[in-house]
C-alpha cells in the first residue's frame, strides 16, 4: 500500500502546528492540495479530488500555494514530502498513489464510511489494426494491457501488472484492464490504428470526454473528400508556402478566410492544415474556444498528404 517517508529534521513552528491541528480537527475529510476542489493546479491533486468526488463524500481542501508556511509545514507535520495529502478523521491517509490504491481496493470507501459503488464494465471497441499492433507489442511476460484515463482525459495505453480492483473488458478478443476511475469514463470508447507520417499510432475516440481538437490523418481526409462529406478545410500557412504546395480543396486562413470561418455554424466540421501539423493545431485550439464543436487537425500536414495521398504535391 506504500510506506511513509522518514520524518523531516526541521522544526515545525508552534503557530503553524496549531493552525494545522485546527484545520485537521475541524474537517472530517481534508485534502491539502495545489489549487482547490473546483480548480486543481496539478495532476496529482486533480486525481485525488476526482476520487473523493466519485465516492460522494463531503470534503474540504486547503490550497497550499496560497501560504508557503502551510505548504512547507504540512510536509513536516505529516512526515511526507509531497503534495497532495489526505486526512480523514484526523488520520493521515497518504498521497496520490496511496489514495488511488486504497480506492481501487475499496479500503478508502471503508475509511470514509461510504458504500462502495459498483462499476459497470464499459463497452469498448478495438479495430483490427489496433488488435494487430497490441498483439505485436505483447512480450508475453504476463503483464496485462492497461488503459488509464486521467482527470483531463489524458490516455495511457500500456502493458503492466494487474492490480486489485481492476475492471476487465474484452474487446475484439483482447482483454483490457481499467482502474475504477478510468472505467467510469470509458463507456463507448473506440481504439483504432491510424497511419501517420511516422508510421502509425493508436487513436482513441471517447464520447465522454469534453470537446477538444481531434486528429485526422491524410488518408482519412482523402476518404472524406472521396465520400463527399461536408466539411471546411483551412490552410494556415503563408502565401509563399501555398505557392509551393497546396491541396485544392483548402482555403487560406487569411483575413477573408477567417471571416468566412467565424460565420459558419458552430457544429460545422472544420479541418486545419499547415506544413507538419503544429501551426494548424494552434489555430484549431483557438477556434475551439470560439465555440466550434467539430474541430480537426490534419496530422503531419501537407507533408503527410504528399507522402500518403498525392505524391505530385511537392515536399519542402
Amino acid at each position: 500500500m506504500g510506506q511513509r517517508q522518514k520524518p523531516f529534521k526541521a522544526m515545525l513552528p508552534d503557530t503553524v502546528k496549531a493552525q494545522l491541528d485546527d484545520l485537521i480537527k475541524k474537517n472530517k475529510v481534508l485534502l491539502f492540495m495545489k489549487g482547490n476542489k473546483h480548480f486543481p493546479q496539478c495532476g496529482f491533486s486533480a486525481q485525488v479530488v476526482q476520487i473523493l468526488k466519485e465516492t460522494g463524500t463531503k470534503f474540504e481542501t486547503v490550497n497550499v500555494l496560497q501560504d508557503p508556511a502551510i505548504r512547507d509545514g504540512i510536509k513536516e507535520y505529516s512526515s511526507w514530502p509531497t503534495i497532495p495529502q489526505l486526512y480523514v478523521d484526523g488520520e493521515f491517509i497518504g498521497g496520490c498513489d496511496i489514495v488511488k490504491e486504497m480506492y481501487a481496493a475499496g479500503d478508502l470507501q471503508k475509511k470514509l464510511g461510504v458504500e462502495e459503488k459498483p462499476v459497470t464494465p464499459p463497452k469498448v471497441k478495438l479495430d483490427d489494426g489496433a488488435v494487430k499492433a497490441i498483439k505485436g507489442a505483447d512480450e508475453g511476460n504476463g503483464d496485462v494491457l492497461r488503459l488509464e484515463i486521467g482527470p483531463q482525459f489524458q490516455y495511457d495505453l500500456y502493458f503492466g501488472p494487474k492490480k486489485p480492483g481492476d475492471v476487465e473488458v474484452v474487446a475484439n478478443g483482447v482483454t483490457i484492464c481499467f482502474d475504477k476511475q478510468s472505467a467510469a469514463k470509458a463507456d463507448g470508447l473506440v481504439v483504432s490504428w491510424v497511419e501517420t507520417a511516422d508510421g502509425g499510432a493508436f487513436r482513441i475516440d471517447n464520447p465522454n470526454e469534453p470537446v477538444r481538437v481531434k486528429s485526422l490523418s491524410a488518408t482519412e481526409l482523402k476518404k472524406w473528400i472521396d465520400e463527399g462529406k461536408k466539411f471546411e478545410l483551412f490552410d494556415v500557412r503563408t502565401d509563399e508556402e501555398r505557392d509551393i504546395a497546396k491541396v485544392d480543396r483548402a482555403r487560406a486562413l487569411d483575413v477573408e478566410g477567417e471571416k468566412a470561418l467565424l460565420a459558419l455554424a458552430k457544429d460545422t466540421p472544420v479541418v486545419f492544415m499547415c506544413h507538419h501539423g503544429m501551426r494548424s493545431r494552434n489555430a484549431a485550439e483557438r477556434i475551439l474556444r470560439e465555440g466550434f464543436t467539430q474541430v480537426y487537425n490534419l496530422e503531419g500536414g501537407i507533408d503527410a498528404w504528399s507522402q500518403k495521398v498525392d505524391s505530385t504535391v511537392p515536399r519542402y
